[in-house]
């Protein structure tokens, strides 16, 4: 090997060994001591690399919301988000008592008072994320400020609680449409920061995620089985469903979303047509395209009267012109 060729991990690992012919036992000892050695030096090597890979800091100046991202070298950062969706608490409806519920929190939070994290469960496209996005743009001007976190980098999140723990904003750690498999890591890292851990999460973050499923983990027919009866008819669930309802119960709020019926549904579509094309729309000939539109789709939710009026705005325009 001549001295400009690059040394890989696998020259370190494998160095070209001598004649057969001319091994002993001394030799093949040698040989394995060498071995074990560059073994311990390249692992050290990435152990030194690993350490230096630090979570970047970004210009919080630039957006209220960031996402965290991992990089190709291996480190991580937070990107800011350059448009961060619109969104009102006025824009939704027929989830009022939802709404009123994660306002209160979150007003509590900003004011420095006690809050809890929370759990948003339910029906897909009934507002869940939507909501945590309107609140965010309620209280960004108080300082409050978004880091979304995919569910595999939850691993990071203790990272993400000591980078922020000393700045004068208040952080909302979202993670959208949570779930997890068994023996799944980021499972036992939300469960440590949420409550557990001998470190606090800091009192200037907060986790809202959003699942459409309460217990986040996969539950089994066999896992009935673990549930034991008692002599007098109380019935207890077994340690594996225990702890699968464990890390839920952690959330100190639990908001719970439903199915629209075809009423609500079409009032969300009437303040969407309302927000698109104006007062002047005349809801009552929207109503049965809107009501096409949710059989079409099979479902009646609250995303799927955005995109009906989103559509019939932009048909209205066509007609006029």
């Amino acid at each position: 090997m001549s001295p400009s060729t690059p040394i890989t991990a696998a020259d370190f690992l494998f160095p070209a060994p001598p004649a057969i012919k001319a091994m002993t036992a001394d030799t093949t000892q040698a040989l394995l001591q060498q071995l074990i050695l560059r073994a311990d030096t390249l692992i050290a090597h990435l152990q030194t690399s690993q350490q230096h890979q630090v979570l970047i800091e970004p210009d919080w100046s630039v957006s209220i919301a960031f996402r965290y991202r991992r990089t190709r070298a291996g480190g991580a950062q937070l990107v800011p988000v350059a448009h961060v969706a619109p969104m009102a608490l006025d824009d939704l409806q027929e989830i009022n008592d939802q709404k009123e519920k994660i306002r209160r929190n979150t007003e509590h939070f900003m004011k420095g008072l006690p809050a809890n994290n929370v759990l948003l469960t339910g029906a897909r496209g009934t507002g869940k994320s939507s909501l945590i996005k309107a609140c965010l743009h309620a209280y960004a001007a108080h300082g409050l400020r978004l880091i979304e976190v995919d569910k595999n980098d939850l691993v990071d999140l203790p990272d993400i609680v000591d980078l922020v723990a000393n700045r004068d904003e208040r952080f909302i750690v979202y993670c959208d449409d949570l779930s997890f498999e068994d023996g799944d890591p980021a499972y036992k890292a939300l469960k440590s920061i949420l409550d557990g851990s001998i470190a606090a999460s800091g009192a200037n973050v907060l986790v809202y995620a959003t699942s459409n499923r309460r217990h986040l983990l996969p539950e089994y027919m066999s896992e009935n089985l673990s549930y034991k009866h008692t002599p007098d008819g109380e019935v207890h669930p077994g340690e594996g469903v225990e702890e699968k309802i464990s890390l839920s119960e952690r959330f100190g709020l639990w908001v719970s979303f439903y199915p629209f019926s075809q009423d609500e549904y079409v009032v969300i579509a009437n303040q969407w047509l309302q927000h698109f094309v104006g007062q002047q729309v005349d809801v009552e000939a929207a109503k049965p395209h809107a009501l096409l539109w949710a059989l079409e789709r099979g479902s009646r939710s609250g995303r799927v009267a955005y995109q009906f009026a989103r559509d019939y705005a932009s048909l209205q325009h066509d007609l006029k012109s």
